[in-house]
């Protein structure tokens, strides 16, 4: 007999079992284990040079072919619990129970823990809209609780957020709470106008802070409330901060606008931001070195709608044509409202038909006024820099509906905020800055080069 050729065939037959064992193993399970175990493989090795086949000395050699445990490797299939991962904010409503259900978990002990241990109380308590991210086995048991959020100190939170971690160790849970800093990613990004500026961003991924500041970027030279045109197109660059590698945009810090291109009707404008490293100042300045930043803002909101301009209108209370002193914006209740300038608050409070009122006090006999306003932030005597948040859009005293009146006053006499605005003085690159500002500016001209190819969206670095 031709042992090496009975030893293969052993060997093939053997693959054949195994592979049938694999693809029907529940039915072969215990049938299969069952024969395997007993078998064995006998073979005979014969020595070399021997004249005579029957004189030859035979030594038997038994050799146990181990077989595969498919009963304990199901077993071990059938406990494998990879884990389920789901992400969600906190509401002021939340109970450590109901924050659990939605986020798919149902562990009685994760939400005592939540309820009594003393770091991890603070995942419900204080600001809502903590980020939080719940993993959790198939059952329901919770794994790991992680909540990010801004740094509890305010001189941190540009910098640095906060991290609470609950981890499921055997039977217990362990809760750590850390500030860690903030990471920051480049992207690149571009869109088109179809109807406005906020659905292009949305539609291009691109964050509402980003946003915001690529409206300021071009206010002095767009007026984004009328101008736009469908199909206008914009190129930008963006850094976004990351809690974790994941992006965040709490209370509107998404990171910085670094260089854009928009092109309105057929004219393009190109802008890039620049720190003077002597002064610590920054602002927007063109790609000839002249600011973007005007002494005055176009607008006071964000986004918004104009509801009655510079004009002569009729009236809704009145009943009669007069001159419009100012520009009304309609926005929802609540939407913030912000300074247009450097200034000092020379009122807040409630002044007759404009119901809760600021004015601002600016450079040259020039002051701007903000009423009708729901909610004030700033108190008279305090300095304020363009941009900062002074108050919430309201209907208080005479309106009929929740908006914005905005004044700009020259010398006691109101004049169209918007020709101030485009009129205003620009902010001047220091010569000392014009090296620094050259080689960054070279960068970001290569970046807005590569985001124009993008097409509508967004890609990071």
């Amino acid at each position: 007999m031709n042992w090496s050729e009975e030893w293969k065939r052993v060997q093939r037959s053997l693959a054949r079992v195994e592979g049938f064992a694999a693809r029907h193993p529940r039915a072969l399970t215990g049938t299969v284990v069952g024969v395997l175990g007993g078998f064995a493989v006998t073979a005979f090795g014969i020595a070399p040079l021997a004249p005579d086949a029957a004189d030859l000395q035979q030594h038997e050699i038994t050799e146990a072919i181990v077989p595969v445990a498919l009963d304990e490797q199901l077993a071990q299939l059938a406990a494998f619990d990879p884990g389920l991962s789901r992400t969600d904010v906190t509401r002021a409503a939340d109970t450590a129970d109901t924050l659990l259900k939605r986020m798919g978990a149902f562990d009685p002990a994760a939400a005592l823990f939540l309820r009594n241990d003393p770091t991890a109380k603070r995942l419900l308590q204080g600001r809502v809209g903590k980020r939080v991210q719940v993993t959790a086995t198939a059952s329901g048991q919770v794994q790991s609780i992680v909540a990010r959020f801004p740094a509890e100190k305010a001189e941190q939170q540009d910098r640095f957020f906060t991290r609470l971690s609950i981890e499921r160790q055997g039977d217990q849970f362990v809760s750590k709470w850390e500030t860690a800093p903030l990471e920051s990613q480049i992207r690149l990004g571009s869109g088109t106008i179809r109807s406005s500026l906020f659905a292009a961003t949305d539609e291009a991924n691109i964050p509402d802070a980003i946003a915001s500041q690529l409206a300021d970027m071009f206010s002095g030279d767009i007026d984004f409330h009328r101008e736009l045109r469908k199909g206008d197109r914009f190129s930008l660059v963006y850094e976004v901060l990351t809690a974790d590698g994941e992006p965040i945009n709490w209370d509107g810090r998404a990171g910085r606008l670094l260089a854009s291109e928009f092109v309105n009707n057929g004219k393009s404008y190109q802008s890039v931001w620049f720190k003077d490293s002597a002064s610590g100042k920054g602002s927007y300045y063109g790609f000839d070195g002249e600011s973007k930043r005007k002494s005055f803002l176009a607008s006071p909101m964000e986004f918004s709608r104009v509801t009655s301009g510079f004009a002569m209108r009729f009236h809704p209370i009145l009943k009669t044509w007069r001159q419009h002193q100012g520009i009304d914006y309609g926005a929802p209740t609540g939407t913030a409202v912000r300074t247009v300038g450097d200034g000092t608050v020379a009122f807040a409070g409630w002044q007759n038909g404009f119901g809760n009122v600021i004015q601002i006090k600016h450079n040259g006999d020039r002051m701007t006024v903000y009423g009708h306003l729901s909610r004030i932030d700033v108190k008279r005597g305090e300095r304020v820099e363009q941009g900062q948040k002074i108050g919430a859009v309201g209907a208080t005293g005479w309106a009929t509906g929740p908006h914005l009146h905005f004044e700009f006053r020259v010398n006691g006499q109101q004049q169209d905020p918007r020709v101030i605005a485009k009129a205003s003085e620009s902010v001047a690159l220091p010569a000392s800055a014009r090296a620094a500002f050259q080689s960054q500016l070279a960068a970001a001209k290569t970046q807005l080069q590569a985001a124009a190819t993008l097409g509508d969206g967004v890609v990071g670095e």
